[in-house]
């Protein structure tokens, strides 16, 4: 059997000040799952997010990508694994043109420049952006610099994608377009977000979060028929 995508174990997480972040996560993703992460400001969820590529490191427990430890030397090889894509675009586009950007993560990787050119090639038909290579990333939508966002992420062969708030200042053209990109990939997923609509059209589990703690984990139609489970840790039925 294939190792677990995601593996947290009795993950603590506490900031300088002593505030305890994560209280004690266990949380195991297989390949392949698509899953949501809930629950209102404060949970703990963008915490836990920064730590499956190392940004955080944990005060106790542990994190496995793939049965790797996100730790020491092999640090380098799960933030290849592990692609992040944040709520803000601009947090991961900064270059002059839409290739430069999408190109940046491979070339960091050491990889072959011909072979950098057909992942970012690939990287950008598969979020629909083909033909955008020489465009100013500043110049395009909101909707346009999300989906380069992802396939800045993309285009470093990830298998593991985390993305927080995606579907945040979409249009409802954007949000579908969204949905549809969402749905068709096929690296495991981890959602934070508050769009119940879009975790109920597209993550069949939902892990709901509440002060640092995993405190309700399952298939989401089942999480988002339990009213009272939803009205006591803020959130709402889609």
């Amino acid at each position: 059997m294939s190792e677990p995508a995601v593996e947290l174990t009795h993950l603590h997480y506490a900031y300088p000040d002593g505030t305890e972040a994560l209280r004690g996560i266990d949380l195991v993703v297989q390949p392949g799952e698509k899953v949501a992460l809930v629950g209102p400001n404060g949970a703990g969820k963008s915490t836990l997010m920064l730590h499956l590529n190392g940004i955080n490191r944990p005060t106790h427990g542990s994190v496995r990508i793939g049965g790797v430890a996100v730790e020491g030397a092999d640090l380098r090889r799960v933030r290849a694994a592990v692609g992040l894509v944040f709520q803000d675009p601009d947090d991961q586009l900064f270059s002059p043109t839409v290739f430069d950007d999408v190109a940046f993560g491979p070339l960091h990787m050491g990889i072959d420049h011909d072979e950098i050119h057909d992942r970012v090639e690939r990287a950008l038909a598969a979020v629909g952006m083909a033909g955008s290579e020489r465009r100013i990333p500043s110049h395009l939508s909101i909707g346009q610099r999300k989906r380069v966002a992802l396939a800045t992420v993309l285009s470093m062969d990830p298998q593991v994608l985390v993305f927080d708030e995606p579907s945040a200042g979409l249009d409802p053209r954007g949000r579908r377009q969204l949905i549809d990109l969402l749905s068709g990939l096929t690296q495991t997923l981890l959602v934070a977000t508050h769009d119940m609509r879009l975790v109920a059209d597209v993550l069949p589990r939902t892990v709901v979060m509440d002060t640092g703690l995993v405190v309700a984990d399952g298939p989401t139609a089942r999480v988002l028929a339990d009213a009272a489970l939803l009205e006591a840790h803020g959130l709402e039925r889609p």
